[in-house]
């Protein structure tokens, strides 16, 4: 399979990408790490608020994923392919060439029947089939024992609330701002996409400046962190 049309060439990118994927990877493992020892209590809000940025760091990590599918992270193709790994596996043991095979399947085919994101459906059922469509069985049984290995030295609490909770909510995320806002409906454009208003922080918060959709389809190789100057 071929990705050129969807990648950057080498030689127009700089390390950039690397130390903000580091960044990403780091916030998340340090947070992660912290929250995994403490003894908090369910009255206290910051709980919740930590579960909320554990949600938007995992985002981070699939969205450098994303862009690691399009090159974007390193101009070292075998430094793209090992963040890729890597975040996907911290993300949930995703399987990377399985998700990069069918994201340039996406971008090829965008809103047609051979968009394995596109369903002409509901949100609930929408989601349901985006869900199924990447993950594997393999993929929940690895994720179940793990949960139980790590059982032995994490509270359970901790783990349901911190690890479990911020993953799926998520999944919510990126799918709500990144395919059914953009996608659904009808469109009047090559790119068959939607973009969200210009208001930049709310962009990175709500999915990284994935919001901004149209601009990514017609600029596949504008990391994450440069496209609010696609807007």
């Amino acid at each position: 399979m071929s990705d050129i049309n969807y990648q950057v060439r080498p030689s127009s990118f700089k390390s950039s990408g690397v130390i903000v994927a580091i960044i990403v990877i780091g916030c998340w493992m340090v947070s992660t790490i912290l929250l995994m020892r403490w003894h908090f209590s369910w009255s206290n809000p910051l709980v919740y608020l930590c579960i909320l940025l554990q949600m938007h760091l995992y985002t981070g990590l699939f969205i450098t994923a994303h862009d690691a599918m399009h090159g974007t992270v390193s101009p070292n193709p075998a430094v793209n392919k090992a963040i890729g790994y890597i975040t996907t596996f911290l993300y949930a043991a995703f399987w990377y060439p399985k998700l990069l095979k069918k994201h340039h399947m996406h971008h090829r085919h965008v809103h047609t029947a051979d968009d394995p994101d596109y369903h002409e459906g509901k949100f609930w059922s929408w989601y349901i089939r985006f869900i199924r469509n990447y993950l594997s069985i393999w993929q929940v049984v690895f994720m179940a024992a793990l949960f139980n290995v790590l059982k032995i030295w994490v509270p359970q609490q901790n783990l349901l609330l911190f690890w479990v909770a911020p993953s799926l909510l998520s999944t919510l995320q990126l799918f709500y701002f990144g395919t059914y806002q953009p996608h659904k409906g009808e469109h009047d454009n090559l790119h068959q996409s939607r973009t969200q208003s210009k208001n930049h922080l709310a962009a990175f918060f709500s999915c990284y400046f994935f919001g901004y959709h149209y601009e990514h389809h017609a600029s596949p190789g504008t990391p994450w962190w440069r496209l609010w100057r696609m807007k």
